[in-house]
């Protein structure tokens, strides 16, 4: 299993779990790894692959307003579930990149899993590609923030495009450079701070009462 999107700051963080046959040999051939050290071609190529040889693969996805009500490693976590969950073969075992899950299958926590695990950098493969044309579609409906480009992550041109036009429905609204420039944002601050302001003031009266 493994997750991508979770340091971006716009829409859904994407789980894949996959459960390969015993024998990796064509895929090890193929130069399967860790997707992020892969070109898109390349990714595209061995997702490919990966859909045809696996025994049952799952891709999941939580969107941004639940990663801003339940935060992002939670989110996470919540998109690997789902993806497990989502399998047609039961997993007799979960290896899974830094995180543990609320599943009764025995699990293998692997740092930096997806350069260990075939099995990881599998569904690493199949998350990112999953995600990446999510964002390329979600850049004709939400134009002038360059998702295809950057997916959705903090890069500067993104950062840019966050101050000169605000955020849209889809971006993380608790993650810090959007909530910056987010006006609902400014505005729940001030009726927290008028709240809690009113709130010391009635206080303080009871206390001289």
């Amino acid at each position: 299993m493994d997750e991508v999107g979770r340091g971006a700051l716009f829409g859904p963080v994407v789980a894949a779990a996959v459960i390969l046959p015993e024998c990796l040999d064509e895929l090890s051939d193929a130069g399967l790894k860790d997707s992020k050290q892969l070109t898109r071609e390349e990714r595209e190529i061995l997702d490919v692959k990966v859909r045809n040889m696996a025994l049952a693969f799952c891709v999941a996805e939580v969107d941004a307003e639940t990663i801003d009500r339940v935060n992002i490693y939670q989110a996470s976590r919540m998109a690997m579930l789902q993806a497990v969950m989502g399998l047609t073969v039961e997993p007799d075992h979960l290896l899974i990149d830094a995180m543990r899950l609320d599943h009764p299958c025995r699990q293998t926590k692997l740092i930096y899993g997806d350069a260990l695990s075939l099995s990881i950098a599998a569904a690493s493969v199949i998350a990112k590609v999953h995600r990446d044309a999510l964002m390329r579609e979600l850049d004709v409906m939400h134009p002038g923030y360059g998702l295809a480009s950057h997916k959705g992550y903090g890069t500067p041109e993104h950062r840019r495009a966050l101050v000169e036009r605000g955020p849209c429905v889809l971006h993380r609204r608790t993650f810090a450079p959007v909530r910056a420039v987010d006006p609902d944002a400014a505005l729940e601050e001030q009726i927290l701070s008028d709240f809690l302001f009113e709130d010391a003031d009635l206080e303080e009266g009871a206390e001289w009462a």
